[in-house]
């Protein structure tokens, strides 16, 4: 029996209708889509105190094993990888923001993992979508993604501090214009639907950095001393041992103190809300349903999502998640688990290149940032506008979330201005048992905070 027909039966390739040429090219497809995650991550993680080769480690072994399990076990061409904005919150919502050290952070990562595994295998992923409501929901994702975009621009050091205006765009330097020049050309390829266009995006503008580097200064990308230290630029080789240092480096018992609570529930709420809604995304976008009208396999792949956020932590990562760029190989045609097997085994010659990868400096990330923000803004339409007990709520976490600095700040807004404007205007059934007890926990780490 070739390799071939042993995939087809194994994957059941005839049945859906595909083929071994079809899953694999999806495959490809889809890891071209997502694989400015090995950059991205540890560039976000690092901002934390995460060694960088280690929080790359982290990421391309999350990745693998949670995009294998995926296809072996869920048998969904979806990829699981560490999730964009969770790890936003991690390194600087949590980090910098909360003053814990990452490792405490990973623990709070860890036990949201070990409530996500038991809400998985009880599968009570109905109880807990009715108790948020939808509105809020979409508001909140629509709110991470401007924080990324934030963040992107920060890292940029287009937007800086300002004592006046509290913010304002930046002198222009050589190191600005490659940034603009690399947004523009990665906004073209996007627009125009070019499969990688983030990581052709992030090569070109590290490129375009590293000759700027050594035009203006000594392998470095230069920004004057007012605006930010130099980003190195230097080119210390290509191959090298994957880093181990963030292996079970997480704080278990430092993270149960009570003050950390709310953030695991901000984790476990994140990582939840963000698996659901990407699989009924792929599940409509490639018709992948059963019978019922609901995702294929989806208390499998909930699992397998829940069990990749679990080992995040203990490798040295932000919480895993299932990713939308899957759309990326199901627009080519792919339709089984295959898909997920392709792109864990292209992410794990990754675990090698560190070196060659952590040359990439933040001007070459923040383009992709930016528009992964746009990416996550599509909720945005479904929220009621004309219907303002629902509009300012979702209005007000959306806006909290990037002017906090902080997700779980803008959360809270959210929730409490939900509550409090449904009881003026005479809507409090509309309130679930579940909103009130949020509520209460919200109002908790209001005044702590």
């Amino acid at each position: 029996m070739g390799v071939i027909t042993l995939l087809e039966r194994c994957f059941s390739l005839r049945t859906e209708g595909t083929t071994t040429r079809t899953e694999v090219l999806a495959g490809i497809a889809t890891f071209l889509a997502s694989m400015y995650i090995i950059v991205v991550n540890p560039g976000i993680l690092s901002a934390a105190g995460v060694p960088f080769s280690a929080a790359l480690t982290a990421t391309v072994l999350v990745s693998f094993f949670g995009s294998l399990m995926m296809g072996l076990y869920a048998r969904n061409p979806i990829l699981v990888a560490p999730g964009m904005g969770i790890n936003a919150l991690f390194a600087y919502t949590m980090v910098l923001g909360g003053g814990m050290s990452w490792q405490v952070a990973l623990g709070c990562v860890f036990w949201a993992g070990v409530i996500f595994a038991v809400l998985a295998m009880f599968n009570v992923r109905r109880l807990v979508i009715d108790a948020i409501p939808a509105q809020l929901r979409y508001a909140i994702a629509c709110g991470i993604g401007l924080f990324i975009t934030v963040i992107g621009l920060v890292n940029a050091k287009l937007i800086v501090s300002n004592p006046v205006t509290v913010v304002s765009v930046a002198p222009m330097t050589p190191a600005l214009v490659i940034f603009m020049l690399g947004l523009a050309l990665t906004a073209i390829l996007v627009a125009r639907r070019v499969h990688g266009a983030l990581i052709i995006g992030i090569i070109v503008t590290t490129l375009m950095a590293s000759t700027i580097g050594r035009l203006w200064g000594d392998g470095t990308v230069y920004f004057p001393p007012e605006i930010a230290q130099p980003t190195l630029v230097n080119f210390t080789g290509i191959f090298a041992a994957p880093d181990f240092s963030g292996l079970l480096a997480l704080d278990l018992m430092g993270s149960l103190k009570i003050a950390y609570v709310p953030f695991i529930f901000v984790i476990l709420f994140t990582v939840f809300f963000d698996a659901l809604s990407t699989f009924m995304a792929v599940a409509e976008a490639g018709n992948l349903k059963d019978e019922k009208g609901d995702p294929r396999n989806i208390r499998r792949s909930m699992m397998v999502d829940a069990f990749s956020a679990l080992v995040s932590a203990p490798l040295g990562t932000s919480p895993a998640n299932a990713y939308i760029e899957s759309a990326a190989g199901i627009s080519q045609g792919g339709r089984t688990g295959l898909v997920a097997v392709v792109v864990a085994l292209c992410f794990l010659p990754f675990l090698f290149l560190a070196p060659l990868l952590s040359l990439v400096p933040a001007i070459a990330t923040a383009p992709a940032l930016i528009l992964v923000g746009v990416f996550m803004m599509e909720p945005i339409r479904k929220i009621h506008w004309h219907q303002f007990d629902d509009a300012i709520p979702a209005f007000i976490a959306m806006v909290m979330i990037p002017l906090t600095y902080s997700i779980t700040h803008g959360i809270v807004f959210g929730f409490l201005s939900f509550v409090v404007i449904k009881l003026g205007v005479g809507k409090a059934r509309e309130i679930r048992p579940t909103m009130w007890v949020l509520f209460a926990l919200s109002l908790l780490l209001l005044l702590e905070g």
